[in-house]
């Protein structure tokens, strides 16, 4: 077994646990999410609802998002875990996020309760993500 298998099954198992947390008394949708980073480590998210439904926060993002707040920004793969079948992809925004921080051949597992579904790269999921131009003046 490599240790690239053995890492994604400890982030999906990460994952399945940080979904046990997830608040999502409105769409009973619940999603983990583990981000590991290039250091070993893992960081992981559940997503956060709120009954302003613009106030919702997704596990790819709380992920991301906490990994950041820990002054992390070089992440080696994510693992998203759903109870569906097909497992789902991260929605727009999410996708929006991982842009920032990853590269488009970064991995993305899919997952469900039973297991990785199946896996692709951002730039699969996002072809042409929104990024400023090198020169902009917002910069």
């Amino acid at each position: 077994m490599n240790n690239a298998f053995v890492d994604i099954q400890k982030s999906w198992d990460l994952a399945c646990s940080a979904r046990k947390n997830s608040y999502s008394p409105y769409s009973r949708f619940a999603v983990g999410a583990a981000l590991t980073l290039r250091t070993g480590g893992t960081v992981t998210g559940c997503n956060v609802e709120n009954a302003s439904y613009g106030g919702t926060v997704c596990a790819e993002r709380t992920a991301v998002f906490a990994a950041v707040a820990q002054g992390y920004r070089d992440f080696e793969h994510l693992v998203v875990v759903t109870e569906t079948t097909p497992a789902s992809p991260p929605c727009a925004f999410c996708l929006g996020v991982l842009a920032e921080f990853c590269p488009p051949d970064f991995p993305i597992y899919l997952a469900n309760l039973k297991g990785i579904e199946k896996s692709f790269t951002l730039g699969e999921l996002l072809p042409h993500p929104f990024q400023l131009a090198k020169n902009s003046t917002l910069l």
